[in-house]
């Protein structure tokens, strides 16, 4: 399956999808082509607004710290541009008052922070940053609807015109590096078939979980305290879900989630009375007080999938897939923007640096191990949820002691910094999962006492 992804002479590139994935994979592919075509079916907006192609864009996103390295890696400065543009910082656990099976964490200095700005907003910078670049062009309102070439080699795309007077034509554009990233619901097991080559393997975990989302103002009425956010945390004897995060310019998001048959409603009236079903009322005495800023969108397709183009088979040079067209994660845990940013790194770290030609299945693999620790954190923690089904909610005799060992780590980490702090770092992708098998984490886990916990939601009136 050798090719020439890396040659001097790789001409142009054809990434499928606008979205952050999509562009980021643009940024790097611009040092290797002499020219990047975005195909994106919308037409994108010129600020940092909603746009249909990201059907959850309305609701709850957290940059966390490790896509935050990523995207200054990528694009320098950007960080620096995100918090002009007012995105708030909030630091863990100091900031948030947390409840997570059966405890409150307690709040202390924080070892990581988010960034918990709209979506859109993140999305739009990235946009002027990489459109500014001379190499990459811009196809919007078009769609991607299949592959050229053959199980081989891929040699381009089909296209067709969304709306207008394009009618059902489609038109070719050539390229000698197709790269997928239309989302979790891409099309691209199909355009493969249909050109002669193997479909990957999709790899499923469903919890059937589904959250709903409102923007609020906080008003006078509600109580002014010291924490900047307040998180239920869902999990297999409790399995309601509730966050409540600044989107900045006095505006708060409240996401509240739960599972198959018992979703949250999307009527105003609902979606409060629904709040009143997590294991303490703080968030619905927030709510109580606050004042809507919109109507209320509902989000069911929460799905783990992950493709497993890494695996032999036979595919196409020519072809790979980036974000959420290679892996999805549920988007609960916040991980999508961080895990697109750290994929476009894996993409130029595999195109850079070496004297060999990098191979499809080479950097394929190397995009697959981007998201791997995401795919761990996210598929190990959907798979002990009631009602999970797919083939990667099987468990293994291994998961159940790693699932024991996780607990204890889990309760040392709410109240005190020896685990909490390689806790965070793991869950933040800035640390790997290993470091919270050290042996002074296993020490501190195993042989010291837990740490004490604060038995009411840790909340302090602002003077």
């Amino acid at each position: 399956m050798a090719d020439d992804l890396g040659r001097r002479g790789t001409r142009h590139a054809v990434v499928i999808g606008g979205s952050l994935a999509g562009l980021l994979a643009a940024r790097v592919l611009a040092d290797h082509a002499e020219k990047v075509t975005v195909v994106e079916r919308d037409r994108l907006p010129e600020g940092p607004e909603q746009r249909p192609g990201v059907p959850q864009g309305r609701h709850l996103h957290v940059l966390i710290a490790g896509g935050q390295t990523a995207l200054d890696e990528l694009l320098p400065g950007f960080m620096d541009e995100l918090r002009e543009l007012g995105a708030p910082k909030v630091g863990m656990p100091t900031d948030m008052v947390q409840w997570q099976s059966g405890q409150w964490f307690a709040r202390l200095p924080a070892s990581a922070h988010f960034y918990s700005g709209p979506r859109p907003q993140v999305e739009w910078l990235v946009r002027q940053r990489v459109l500014a670049d001379p190499r990459v062009e811009l196809v919007e309102g078009t769609e991607t609807v299949g592959l050229v070439g053959d199980a081989s080699r891929v040699r381009g795309v089909r296209l067709r015109e969304r709306g207008g007077n394009g009618g059902r034509e489609t038109r070719v554009l050539d390229a000698d590096l197709v790269v997928d990233a239309s989302g979790r619901s891409t099309k691209a097991p199909d355009w493969l078939a249909a050109i002669g080559a193997e479909a990957p393997h999709e790899e499923t975990l469903d919890t059937g979980l589904a959250y709903a989302s409102r923007v609020y103002r906080a008003t006078d009425a509600v109580p002014a305290t010291d924490a900047l956010g307040y998180y239920i945390v869902p999990g297999p004897r409790q399995p309601y879900g509730g966050v409540i995060v600044p989107l900045g310019d006095g505006r708060h998001i409240v996401t509240l989630s739960g599972l198959r048959g018992d979703e949250p409603p999307t009527d105003e009236g609902g979606f409060e009375e629904y709040a009143k079903r997590l294991p303490h009322p703080v968030l619905s005495e927030w709510l109580a007080g606050a004042e809507p800023d919109g109507p209320v969108h509902g989000f069911r397709n929460t799905a783990n999938i992950r493709r497993r183009y890494d695996r032999p088979g036979r595919r196409p040079a020519g072809f790979l897939a980036i974000g959420d067209a290679l892996c999805a994660f549920n988007p609960i845990y916040g991980q999508g923007m961080a895990v697109a940013a750290l994929s476009a790194v894996a993409l130029r770290r595999a195109l850079a640096g070496t004297r060999r030609v990098p191979t499809t299945r080479r950097v394929q693999r190397q995009l697959l191990d981007a998201s791997r620790q995401a795919w761990d954190i996210s598929a190990g923690a959907d798979r002990k949820m009631p009602g999970a089904r797919g083939d990667a909610a099987r468990s293994k005799p291994l998961d159940r002691l790693t699932d024991r060992y996780m607990a204890r780590i889990q309760a040392h980490a709410a109240g005190g910094a020896a685990v909490g702090v390689p806790f965070r770092a793991a869950l933040t992708l800035t640390a790997p999962l290993s470091g919270l098998f050290a042996p002074s984490v296993v020490r501190a886990a195993f042989f010291t006492p837990v740490p004490e916990t604060p038995a009411q939601p840790p909340l302090h009136l602002d003077a």
